[in-house]
């Protein structure tokens, strides 16, 4: 089925891609090759002591996301801004189907799509 709107939530441990219509929902999880290891900085250290963003799982994600219109970006942190950042880098054609990025803790699957439908519904609106 072609689904106009997808929404995806993601942290750096896994993504939430779901593709939604008004009666249907197709969902995939994406987790990174290599977890993301959060690293203090030290002292007399170059570099910001941050293993460096997972360019192969934000791909992974944007894979996801081909044959819709409309993207809604959600998570708890950086995250989704990364995403937002590699999709500007290496996905240029995708960037207007971006149509927005929230800030949202873990909610379960079902609030997501409840969330997702609210938001566009909203953003159809206001065309």
């Amino acid at each position: 089925m072609s689904h106009y709107h997808a929404l995806v939530w993601l942290d750096h441990q896994e993504a939430h891609v779901m593709h939604i219509s008004p009666d249907d929902v197709e969902k995939s999880i994406i987790q990174p090759n290599k977890p993301h290891h959060k690293l203090h900085s030290r002292v007399g250290t170059l570099g910001s002591g941050r293993s460096p963003e997972n360019q192969n799982y934000y791909h992974q994600v944007v894979e996801a996301l081909a044959g819709v219109s409309e993207i809604l970006v959600v998570g708890p942190a950086q995250a989704k801004l990364e995403l937002i950042k590699h999709i500007h880098a290496h996905h240029p054609a995708m960037v207007d189907k971006v149509v927005g990025v929230e800030t949202i803790d873990h909610p379960t699957d079902g609030q997501l799509v409840a969330y997702a439908r609210k938001y566009f519904v909203a953003k159809d609106r206001m065309l």
